[in-house]
Formats: structure tokens, C-alpha cells, sequence
């Protein structure tokens, strides 16, 4: 669980932050690393669906590190957020990027 935090991790970990705040990336970019820590993308595309006013937008800005907004706006059509997380799964024992497009 304290993998990011370790100096093992802390490069992936760096890759994604900038300033101690989440780096936010456009839908074509991804966080660069060095060749020798080059790790494999797993990517899932995340669809948020319900009621307006529940807090999908507020839960996607909450995850990506952006602000939360504090007034409800109505998300107009579809709003793609590509969001970025290393982790090294118990099992295969080797770290992944995923990359997690959520789609509100």
C-alpha cells in the first residue's frame, strides 16, 4: 500500500505530480518517464451517469485534483477528464500506469 511513498515509487509518483498538486493531462498526453521505468498503460474508460445535481462533475474534479467547483453547472454534453495513477498490483509484482478517462 506504501509503494508510491517508497523511493521505489516515488518516480512514478513524481511523473504525474507537479508542485505536490495532480498534473492535469490532455486527452493525448501522458506523463513522461524515463526509459528505464517505462511500464505498461492499462486504460479504462469510465462512463459517470445519473441525475443532475448529485456531484458526478464535483466527484471528477475531486479524483483529478482540480478544484471542486462550490456552484452547480450543468454539464452540457459529454466532459472527458484522462486521469493518471501508477500502482504496482501484489500479484504480478511489476508497477502499471492507469490511465482512467472519465467520461461525465
Amino acid at each position: 500500500p506504501g509503494w508510491l511513498l517508497s523511493p521505489a515509487g516515488r518516480p512514478y509518483l513524481d511523473s504525474i505530480l507537479h508542485k505536490n498538486q495532480r498534473r492535469v493531462f490532455g486527452l493525448l498526453e501522458r506523463p513522461a518517464l524515463p526509459p528505464a521505468l517505462a511500464v505498461p498503460t492499462v486504460t479504462y474508460k469510465l462512463f459517470l451517469a445519473g441525475r443532475s445535481g448529485v456531484g458526478k462533475t464535483a466527484l471528477v474534479a475531486w479524483l483529478g485534483g482540480s478544484p471542486v467547483p462550490l456552484a452547480h453547472h450543468e454539464t452540457l454534453g459529454i466532459e472527458a477528464t484522462p486521469l493518471f495513477w501508477p500502482a504496482k498490483p501484489c500479484a504480478s509484482g511489476r508497477p502499471v500506469l492507469f490511465q482512467l478517462h472519465f467520461w461525465d
